[in-house]
């Protein structure tokens, strides 16, 4: 793992349309996001390993909010888990959610400084995520590399990252392999993927176990959390 809590790490445009915030979230802000995390995770759906159709196991623990998913759908209830209805999407949730594609597209932000298409006010202001996967890593844990396809809207995904870092492998639209490029994410990064980049493969294939750090709430593992807008009607 390089040093990366020794050297400033700038924001970054990744692929067009991808954009890396090192150091985001404050440690307030991650140590709250724990707490609401650790309750969201008691129920009314519980956190748990996904199953999926073929018959494996998702490594990662997931809980969601507002809409639940399942491979490969969304529903309001969790019918694959205890048939219960997932709890509410936050307000606050949502807010966060646009100040972190303003930091990432709005003027200032690394994609948006640039004058590229996509970082308008519009696409800030207008951000309305409804459903949020909240996936936990154990150091063992893996994702393997996926689409975020479900959606029926091409709004970004805002990744918030909190506890162990991890390697985040950005790829393209087109297939699982390569051309790709290896993101090390640290507790209280911001990711952020739309425009050309919002249907591009991505997946977590490393986790540093024992790099979190205590103060954030988080002892041993990584949290992911993910916003999202399905597009879905109410």
């Amino acid at each position: 793992m390089s040093g990366a809590a020794l050297f400033p790490r700038d924001p970054a445009v990744v692929a067009p349309g991808a954009v890396h915030v090192p150091g985001w979230l404050t440690p307030e802000g991650q140590r709250e996001l724990v707490e609401a995390c650790r309750s969201w995770a008691r129920g009314p759906v519980p956190l748990r390993h996904t199953a999926l159709p073929g018959g494996g196991v998702m490594s990662v623990q997931t809980v969601c909010l507002g809409w639940h998913w399942q491979p490969y759908r969304y529903t309001r209830t969790a019918d694959d888990v205890n048939g219960a209805r997932v709890a509410p999407f936050p307000s606050w949730l949502v807010e966060l959610g646009r100040t972190a594609v303003q930091a990432a597209y709005g003027e200032g932000g690394a994609y948006g400084q640039d004058g590229a298409e996509g970082g308008d006010v519009a696409t800030c202001a207008g951000y309305t995520p409804d459903t949020a996967l909240i996936n936990f890593y154990d150091g063992s844990a893996r994702m393997g590399m996926h689409q975020d396809k479900e959606e029926r809207s091409a709004a970004p995904v805002v990744s918030l990252s909190i506890g162990d870092t991890c390697v985040f492998r950005f790829g393209n639209t087109e297939t699982r392999g390569r051309p790709y490029r290896d993101v090390e994410l640290v507790s209280g990064d911001l990711f952020v993927f739309g425009g050309p980049a919002r249907f591009a493969y991505h997946g977590v294939p490393k986790v540093y176990p024992g790099t979190a750090d205590p103060a954030t709430g988080m002892s041993s593992g990584r949290l992911n959390i993910t916003l999202r807008e399905t597009g879905l009607p109410d």
